[in-house]
């Protein structure tokens, strides 16, 4: 941001005030962790769905059926940080301190501020209640899951090569600025001093509002 602040102005005010702006990227990036590990996480709930219908298709309790969905995905993810894995094991243990599964689960949808996961839950939680079929929720819950992951990742797939063009357009008018600043600085010297300051910042407002705008467009979930 300060190479901006120097290639529009030439001056070290505007250097430091556009270099302040990093103290934002922290929290962008923030963001951008927490929609990843968000969406790590839906998938390895996909997993365990599949794994606890299985269980309770071969006729399993419910509580042992968790149980088993952290050992398979013990093995599908070795890494024992995986989120799922650590949610499943806090689940079997509230289980074991005789509290009920569906109040974990609702705690966990809670938590996660994952959609699917909520509406699992509460569609559990109204089984348990009603005696429904839990092994046709699970599935028909898994099963959806994993349709909109395809379709999100179809969906990704072809909108990747235009972002990569926005990205790609975004930088040009800054390349074409500065190397007319550092090849024809006579030619652009009117643009650094008086009205030629308005301009240069109207056009960086722009610019930062095109590129604003692209990736909202292009951007899934968000």
């Amino acid at each position: 941001m300060s190479a901006i602040g120097l290639l529009f102005y030439k001056h070290a005010a505007a250097c430091v005030l556009l270099g302040s702006a990093c103290v934002f990227v922290p929290r962008l990036r923030r963001g951008q962790l927490i929609r990843k590990r968000k969406e790590e996480l839906r998938r390895q709930f996909k997993h365990a769905l599949y794994s606890v219908s299985s269980a309770l298709s071969a006729g399993k309790s419910v509580e042992n059926a968790f149980r088993e969905a952290a050992t398979d995905l013990r093995m599908l993810y070795p890494d024992s940080r995986a989120d799922m894995i650590r949610e499943l094991e806090r689940i079997n243990r509230r289980t074991e301190n005789a509290e009920p599964i569906e109040r974990s689960l609702l705690d966990f949808g809670s938590r996660s501020g994952i959609e699917d996961v909520k509406q699992f839950a509460d569609a559990f939680a109204a089984c348990k209640r009603t005696g429904g079929d839990l092994v046709e929720v699970m599935r028909r819950t898994s099963n959806l899951i994993g349709e909109k992951m395809e379709i999100e990742q179809d969906l990704a797939v072809l909108i990747a090569q235009k972002k990569f063009e926005a990205k790609a357009l975004g930088l040009i008018p800054f390349a074409i600025v500065a190397f007319l600043a550092f090849g024809s600085p006579d030619y652009m010297e009117p643009l650094y001093e008086g009205a030629g300051r308005l301009v240069m910042s109207a056009s960086l407002v722009l610019l930062g509002l095109s590129q604003w705008l692209a990736l909202r467009i292009m951007s899934i979930g968000a």
